[in-house]
């Protein structure tokens, strides 16, 4: 990972942003950042539904700090089940979102280096595809194309130009049908304490 976000650094070396793995203090910062730039209405995704009580996926939740290190971007990818194969085999994929810039970092490429960065990532971990639910007039320039999942299908409604996916490895999609499903691992919940 190292080496990838140190060439995502240093061909942005002129932006004034940097790409790096989310870590345990970003996490108000990005739900922040979420609630400004998509608001409430992202918890009722269909996207969600896969993501509610998960991890993301090992070493795929990215942020992109300013210079003086404050969280003005972010993206995970989350471990899921892209449906069967022709043989009834669960197909491994990852689902990719949410992706956020701060709007007053909106146009500096901070979107296009997460997405970049989290591509190859996925790709180094050896991860077979990407699915996502998104505008093509965006994402179809990281190659993502609505043809690779028409045959799979949301755990919720959800528009079926804008469910797009990306092969990391080739034909990994072909023959793979039916429903999404989260298979990453479960986020523990801290004990509560009971009133004596």
């Amino acid at each position: 990972m190292a080496t990838v976000l140190d060439s995502v650094r240093a061909f942005f070396a002129h932006a004034a942003f940097t790409i790096d793995q989310e870590n345990a203090g970003d996490v108000v910062a990005r739900e922040r950042l979420l609630d400004r730039v998509m608001g409430e209405a992202r918890f009722r995704k269909s996207s969600e539904k896969l993501r509610c009580g998960r991890l993301p996926a090992e070493g795929l939740a990215l942020v992109a700090r300013d210079v003086d290190g404050h969280v003005i971007g972010t993206v995970r990818l989350w471990n899921v089940e892209a449906g069967v194969d022709a043989d009834g085999n669960a197909v491994p994929a990852l689902l990719l979102g949410p992706l956020a810039v701060d709007c007053q970092h909106e146009g500096k490429g901070i979107g296009g280096a997460l997405m970049r960065a989290a591509i190859t990532e996925a790709r180094d971990r050896g991860h077979g595809a990407v699915l996502l639910v998104g505008d093509p007039e965006y994402y179809e320039r990281f190659g993502f194309f609505a043809a690779k999942a028409q045959h799979l299908v949301m755990p919720g409604p959800f528009e079926r130009r804008r469910f797009l996916a990306l092969e990391l490895k080739d034909n990994w999609l072909d023959g793979a049908a039916g429903l999404l499903v989260a298979s990453g691992r479960r986020r523990v919940m801290p004990a509560t304490r009971k009133a004596a």
